[in-house]
């Protein structure tokens, strides 16, 4: 097998806004990072605006200080992007909804569904859960009315509700028109 050649790049490697963001999460300012580390304020605003890369071993120390790996700051963020016309389609029941997934299948941290419901479309007759632990529901366009064993949320366009993912609940389009929403399980229902 031949070795593909590799060109070295002298392209600086962009680190400097996660460093930030590790600084932020932390709640430190620049001054707390300056005194843990002995690197100077001037000088950690550099490194934050990508302006200079810190040595090694400075690097090394302002990791341990945010509390963080090394490899955090180069491991490019796993990003996936679905396409309305290339979502799968899923079925969760109901008469009337053409429901699509619009998270990666893999995604387990949450879900998003998108449906179009079709005038007078309604869900399950009797109340059903879902196996996450938080569900929210937005309104895209059209009306939608969830409905709880001991309450009934009439929506419309814009509205947005959240309620525990195991309260059981079933919904219904009653309107003329078409209605499309949005509905974020988190995290990820469960597939059993």
């Amino acid at each position: 097998m031949k070795a593909l050649p590799v060109e070295p790049s002298n392209a600086p490697v962009a680190i400097g806004s996660r460093i930030r963001s590790a600084r932020q999460a932390q709640r430190m300012t620049i001054e707390q990072v300056a005194g843990s580390t002995g690197l100077t304020k001037g000088f950690l605003s550099r490194v934050e605006r990508d302006l200079t890369s810190p040595s090694v071993a400075s690097l090394v120390t302002l990791c341990q200080v945010l509390s963080i790996s090394i490899g955090d700051l180069f491991t490019v963020p796993e990003t996936h992007l679905t396409r309305l016309r290339e979502a799968p389609k899923i079925s969760l029941g109901g008469e009337g909804i053409n429901e699509r997934l619009m998270t990666a299948r893999s995604e387990r941290r949450l879900q998003m569904i998108r449906a179009v419901v079709a005038p007078n479309g309604k869900g399950e007759s009797d109340l059903y859960s879902v196996d996450c632990e938080v569900e929210t529901l937005h309104i895209v366009a059209g009306r939608f009315e969830l409905i709880f064993s001991n309450a009934r949320y009439a929506m419309e366009a814009g509205d947005t509700i959240t309620f525990p993912g195991r309260e059981p609940h079933t919904w219904v389009n009653p309107s003329d028109e078409e209605a499309v929403v949005l509905w974020t399980l988190v995290p990820a229902a469960s597939r059993s």
